[in-house]
């Protein structure tokens, strides 16, 4: 039979590799550890991607939604509750500045910010938000910000949008500037939820909201429009010239530069052609399209003002049919030349202007015409375009590569894109940008005035602060370049006084030359040096900021936040057996303790405990990273749920997108065939059940995880059976498994808060794993592996084993082990094994002798021998060192190791 890898190696994970893609489309691997290009023989390099650095200035915002990047790079942040956040640049420190009362409903809140382009002089901001209260309005307004505060008395109100907050969804807001002109983007604030499987062109008496004829295509309403004005200095605009319809509104809303877009939610002006661009996130249709069914999402240009096709048509001037909601009937569409808008509910023009296709649109599957997109759900942003010539003194400037650029990005698919387009502004490839940056949810992308990129990240779910949320500044150097800071500390929670260890030593240089200081500002306070301890006496949160600077001048910092006032809870998992592994009928004695320093009486209903057996070897490192709440028999299978798109629509208690998944458990509790019903709608996707947002489909999800998948999400609604605090068992569920399995105790606590510091959460556990284990699977060594082959009789092992190598293996419990048995092949000198703990020379706890055989006897079989152990106190890292001074080559193979304990025979 072919030999199974044991459990233990599942646990580690080798190098990573990310595969970009240059100018050629031909792929280029990078190891990622070290952001240096791995050559391969007749593939071309594009830009040295060690060259860019990257710093998250910023983390666990609320809902970030666009930044405005001020003269001295500090940045104004709208979160769409309504906060504004002000991130100072020269202190690294985060603050809000005021708090607008906004609606919040459906997708509407604080939407939209951006600063006047003569902001030096003039200090005006400009934001775009739902106003809170009974009005259905929206504001686009101007303010006076003078340092860090917002004046709020300055308030002018340029334009006043009526919407509906009735239906859901589509609201934009993005706001930018170009040549002195405000651009300003409108969704169109449409029921995008009854639409039965076609666009919204409800016609009915008293549904207007549902049809989408009297908003985006309706000349007469500013929603699901692009407005062009100008801002004059009283706090009102004036009309450009070469807008859509003409400044006197004879035809239509004189602000419109481009109409027929449906949530049109980021957008870019070319500096050079003054070319449009935007992101169109589009509809969940039945439609059937070119390339699946019409559900495209769209990346537009607009050459000139004109109209773009929804609700209408969609990608290259696709028609959707003219569905009436009433007879339930599809007649023939409009003609994209001369769409004419025949709606009860349209209050402007009939004959609409040509629709102007798509400049770039993929649907949910696999895209034929632009396959570097991806498949899945799926929301589009449009970003900058680079020039070269417009940084010409720029410190961080991109490479040449990228001149002439358009700069796209995926909110779920969480990829940026360089699009190459020639003289004429005509589509010709796309490519990877930064892929191993691997920001998530990417929500805004700007170009600042010294070539840094900076990136707003939304985070992993809708409607939530989340953790992975925040600022990413992106450098590029082509001759200096700059330090990247790191830093690492012990603990970073804990009552006051407080002492931190603080080293830079992860720090480093790409210039090998280079030479490294480090300066620490803690508050008002400035330390240096490479590693450096410092006492926190009072509570209070705290931002540490590390400089690393070189000879040249290159700066990296990081920041790091300490929280003094609360003491982490600690867990602990007391037992008499062994922490590492699990044998037939073994005793297994564990007792959970748990005390908190602030607390005090710990309430048993608050600790969380969990005991499994899990029987299958994907992910067995998942176990220990399930939440509060989840059951730990599937806390792989959650992680394999988190590297999808789900969460972008499904968070574990609340409704966002879509339904909870404790409220889809719970309605399905004692339905039999539930399980299967989910995994097939997993795969193929839908809707109907919860509403009319659609699942996209996971056709390339193997049936088994889909299955794995619909068990995860029904078991959340259960009430787990509470695992006692302290047990005495025998550990027999995985007799008959085979080894794959794993026995995983975790506990788990949350403590109250204290001294103005948030609640603290500790965990603690033990895996059990099979004795048995694959000498390949080592953490650290020097010998060589067989892979399996029908040569070597599907057998893997380790081999080139002379004197001096050794092998490491992890955290090893040698509690109660009397012996480990070593499967050899006694092929080369021969020599001895010796056993250590801590280090190559560390203690001796045991050694065995082998005996030498021929080498050029290639049928020589496995031997089994006995290693005994002694001496051993806890887990430790083990080394198996193997000597012979007077052998020159080879001295044995080694297959396996398995530890025999106390209880085994």
């Amino acid at each position: 039979m072919k030999k199974l890898k044991s459990s233990i190696g599942l646990l580690f994970a080798g190098a990573l590799c990310l595969a970009s893609v240059n100018r050629n489309d031909k792929p280029v691997f990078r190891d990622v550890e070290n952001a240096h290009p791995v050559h391969i023989a007749g593939v071309s390099e594009g830009p040295d991607s060690s060259r860019f650095t990257y710093t998250k200035l910023v983390s666990g915002l609320d809902e970030p939604m666009e930044m405005a990047i001020l003269p001295n790079y500090d940045m104004v942040v709208a979160e769409r509750k309504g906060a504004v956040r002000y991130f100072n640049n020269a202190t690294k420190e985060l603050s809000t500045i005021a708090q607008f009362n906004v609606f919040s409903g459906i997708e509407d809140g604080l939407l939209g910010v951006a600063v006047d382009p003569d902001f030096k002089h003039n200090n005006w901001i400009y934001f775009y938000y739902g106003v809170g209260g009974e009005k259905s309005v929206s504001h686009l307004a101007r303010f006076e910000l003078k340092g860090q505060n917002l004046i709020q008395d300055s308030k002018k109100v340029l334009l006043e949008v009526p919407t509906q907050r009735k239906y859901c969804c589509h609201s934009a807001g993005y706001i930018t500037f170009s040549g002195g002109l405000l651009y300003l983007s409108i969704g169109d604030n449409t029921n995008a939820e009854e639409i039965e499987g076609h666009t919204p062109i409800d016609e009915r008496p008293g549904r207007e909201l549902s049809d989408d004829q009297a908003a985006t295509a309706n000349s007469n309403d500013y929603r699901g429009k692009i407005l062009r004005i100008k801002p004059e200095a009283d706090g009102t605009y004036t009309i450009p010239d070469g807008n859509l319809f003409p400044k006197d509104g004879s035809q239509g809303k004189p602000e419109i530069y481009a109409m027929g877009v449906r949530n049109p939610f980021r957008i870019s002006v070319d500096p050079k052609t003054s070319y449009l661009y935007w992101g169109d996130v589009g509809p969940d249709t039945e439609v059937p399209g070119s390339e699946g069914k019409m559900s495209y999402d769209e990346i537009n240009q607009a050459r000139k003002p004109g109209f773009f096709g929804y609700p209408y048509f969609l990608g290259d001037n696709e028609v959707f049919p003219d569905y009436d909601f009433a007879t339930k009937k599809e007649g023939p569409g409009k003609d994209p030349q001369k769409p004419i808008n025949d709606s009860p509910h349209n209050t402007g023009i009939r004959e609409l202007p040509p629709a102007q296709p798509a400049f770039i649109w993929y649907g949910k599957g696999p895209s034929k015409k632009y396959p570097q997109v991806g498949k899945g759900g799926a929301s589009a942003m449009a970003g900058p375009v680079y020039y070269s010539d417009l940084y010409p003194s720029a410190p961080y400037k991109l490479p040449e590569y990228y001149n002439g650029k358009l700069f796209i990005f995926e909110w779920i698919r969480k990829w940026i894109m360089a699009v190459t387009m020639d003289a004429n502004g005509n589509y010709v490839s796309m490519e990877p940008f930064l892929p191993q940056l691997k920001v998530v949810a990417p929500i805004d992308m700007q170009i600042a005035p010294d070539g840094a990129i900076y990136l707003l990240a939304y985070g992993t779910n809708w409607f939530a602060r989340n953790t992975d949320s925040g600022i990413i500044r992106v450098e590029y150097a082509e001759g200096n370049r700059n330090p990247i800071a790191a830093v690492t500390t012990g603990k970073t929670i804990g009552a006051a006084p407080f002492t931190a260890t603080l080293s830079a030593k992860g720090s480093k240089d790409y210039d090998a030359a280079d030479k490294l200081t480090y300066e620490w500002k803690i508050g008002a306070k400035k330390l240096v040096g490479e590693e450096i301890k410092y006492t926190f006496t009072k509570p209070g949160t705290y931002n540490v900021v590390l400089t690393v600077s070189d000879q040249n001048g290159g700066k990296g910092t990081a920041t790091t936040e300490f929280k003094i006032g609360n003491t982490p809870p600690e867990v602990n998992i007391e037992t008499k057996a062994n922490r590492s592994f699990y044998w037939d009928n073994a005793p297994f004695d564990y007792n959970i303790k748990v005390t908190d320093k602030e607390d005090g009486q710990i309430q048993r209903a608050k600790i969380h405990a969990g005991f499994n057996y899990l029987a299958f070897g994907k992910d067995l490192a998942g176990a220990l990273s399930g939440s509060e709440g989840e059951n730990i028999r599937y806390a792989a299978t959650a992680k394999l749920y988190a590297s999808l798109d789900c969460k972008a629509c499904h968070t574990l208690e609340t409704k966002s997108i879509g339904p909870a998944l404790k409220d889809i458990s719970k309605k399905y509790t004692g339905d039999a065939g539930a399980a299967d019903m989910l995994a097939r709608k997993i795969i193929t996707g839908g809707s109907g059940n919860w509403g009319s947002y659609p699942m996209p489909p996971h056709a390339d999800l193997p049936e088994k995880d889909a299955k794995e998948i619909a068990g995860y999400i029904l078991s959340l609604g259960k009430n787990a059976e509470q695992t006692p605090l302290s047990a005495q068992l025998k550990l027999t569920e995985h007799i008959g498994k085979g080894n794959e399995g794993a026995y995983v105790l975790q506990a788990s606590y949350t403590d109250k808060g204290a001294n103005g510091i948030g609640p603290q959460k500790t965990a603690s556990h033990i895996v059990l794993r099979n004795p048995l284990v694959q000498m390949e699977d080592y953490q650290e060594g020097n010998v060589g592996v067989v892979i399996a082959t029908q040569n070597t009789g599907y057998v893997s092992y380790i081999a080139n084993i002379t004197n001096g190598k050794y092998t490491r293996f992890n955290q090893i419990d040698l509690t109660h082990i009397r012996n480990i048995r070593l499967r050899i092949q006694e092929h080369g000198a021969g020599g001895t094994i010796e056993l250590r703990q801590g280090g190559r020379e560390g203690q001796l706890l045991g050694k065995v002798d082998v005996p030498g055989g021929r080498l050029d006897d290639l049928k020589a079989g496995w031997k089994e021998v006995l290693l005994p152990v002694s001496g051993s106190k806890g887990v430790q890292d083990l080394y198996l060192v193997f000597r012979n001074e007077k052998a020159k080559g080879s001295l044995f193979h080694i297959d396996w190791m398995y530890f025999e304990n106390d209880f085994n025979p």
